[in-house]
């Protein structure tokens, strides 16, 4: 069985997270959406959360298997039994830091294997800032994120 890991803040899951899981699962036969606790990032949202609005994306979708994750991406993949490393990459921009990560991670296990999968024409402006800030000035966000992200969010907004 092949497997991979794909991993980022998820602050919020957007479309084309969701559009790189999809092509996760048709090249494998399990996806491990890893939430990442990243110390250098404010998040908008508590990592717990995050992961539950990416759980209700795929309540239907038993290859898909949500997590939070606060270590290296080499001792998670070495946890999951697998070497692939799936990335999202939108432009150049992440193009350019995937790779400088990609060489750091390399320096950790030499068997690491990263897929790049290029965004979509129409997902490449769509960032979790960009939700982000839409939610900040109540501005419509609902094409830039999965409707269970979207039902997730307006109900947590409605609670304050």
């Amino acid at each position: 069985m092949k497997k991979c890991v794909f991993a980022g803040t998820f602050d919020p899951f957007t479309v084309g997270h969701e559009d790189t899981v999809k092509k996760c699962l048709a090249l494998f036969d399990e996806v491990i959406v890893a939430v990442a606790e990243n110390k250098q990032k404010r998040s908008l949202f508590s990592a717990r959360a995050r992961e539950e609005m990416i759980c209700a994306v795929y309540a239907q979708e038993p290859r898909v298997h949500v997590l939070c994750w606060a270590g290296v991406i080499a001792d998670l993949l070495a946890a999951e039994g697998t070497p692939f490393y799936v990335r999202g990459l939108r432009n150049a921009g992440d193009y350019e830091y995937e790779t400088a990560d990609f060489y750091a991670s390399r320096d950790l296990d030499d068997k690491l294997i990263v897929l790049y999968l290029p965004a979509e024409q129409r997902h490449t402006h769509i960032s979790s800032t960009l939700v982000k800030n839409c939610i900040a000035f109540e501005k419509p966000f609902d094409g830039y994120v999965p409707q269970a992200v979207y039902d997730y969010i307006r109900k947590e907004i409605n609670h304050v």
